[in-house]
C-alpha cells in the first residue's frame, strides 16, 4: 500500500474513532496501522486528563472494535487491535500533552538548536513555563522542537508518599511489556 494511501486510511480510522472514543472522556493520541505478514497490526493510542486506567483501555477497545467492526475503513484484511495508552515515548506536541504532565520533568529542544532541562510548573494554549534550577522560564510552544518527559526513579527533594508506589505515573507504558494492552483479534 502507497504512503499516501496509509495516510489516508489512518487519517479515516481516526476520524471514524473520534467521536465514540470522545464520549468515554478519551482523546486520539496516535493511530498506526502496520503491516505483520497477511495481517495487520492496528495501534490506536488514547490519553484523558488523569491518565488512563484498564478500565479506560477495555472501553476504549470495545468501542474502536466496534467501530472497525461496523466500517469498511479497513477494507477485508483481517488485522490485530492495540489500544494502549500514550505513554511517556511520545512528544509533548499538544497544550493537553504539557496540561496533562504538569510537574513532570521534561527535555525541550528549541527550535534554534539548544536545550533546556526543566519541570513543567504551568502551562496554556501557548506556552509552558519550567522550572529550571529554581528559576522560571517560560517557552512558547512555537519554539519547540521536541519536547519529552524524562523517566524520573528518585526524584531529589520529594519524600513519596505512602499510596506513591512510584514517582512515574500511571500513563509511562511500553506497549511491549505492559499490562494496560489490550488486544483484540477481528
Amino acid at each position: 500500500m502507497s504512503t499516501a494511501k496509509q495516510d489516508a486510511v489512518r487519517d479515516r480510522v481516526e476520524s471514524e474513532l473520534g467521536d465514540p472514543l470522545r464520549a468515554l472522556g478519551l482523546d486520539i493520541e496516535a493511530v498506526e496501522i502496520t503491516p505483520a505478514g497477511k495481517r495487520r497490526i492496528v495501534r490506536i493510542a488514547v490519553d484523558k486528563d488523569g491518565g488512563v486506567t484498564l478500565d479506560d483501555v477495555a472501553d476504549a477497545t470495545r468501542a474502536v472494535s466496534e467501530v472497525l467492526d461496523e466500517s469498511d475503513v479497513l477494507g477485508e484484511q483481517p488485522y490485530t487491535l492495540e489500544v494502549t495508552s500514550r505513554g511517556v515515548d511520545r512528544p509533548l506536541t499538544l497544550p493537553r500533552h504539557w496540561r496533562r504532565n504538569a510537574d513532570r520533568l521534561v527535555k525541550v529542544t528549541l527550535t534554534d538548536g539548544s536545550e533546556v532541562t526543566g519541570r513543567i510548573t504551568s502551562s496554556d494554549e501557548d506556552t509552558v513555563t519550567l522550572d529550571v534550577d529554581d528559576t522560571a522560564r517560560e517557552v512558547a510552544y512555537a519554539d519547540v522542537a521536541k519536547a519529552m518527559v524524562q523517566i524520573e526513579f528518585s526524584r531529589k527533594g520529594r519524600k513519596p508518599a505512602h499510596d506513591d508506589v512510584t514517582d512515574v505515573d500511571d500513563t509511562d507504558h511500553d506497549p511491549e511489556v505492559d499490562d494496560h494492552e489490550n488486544e483484540e483479534e477481528s
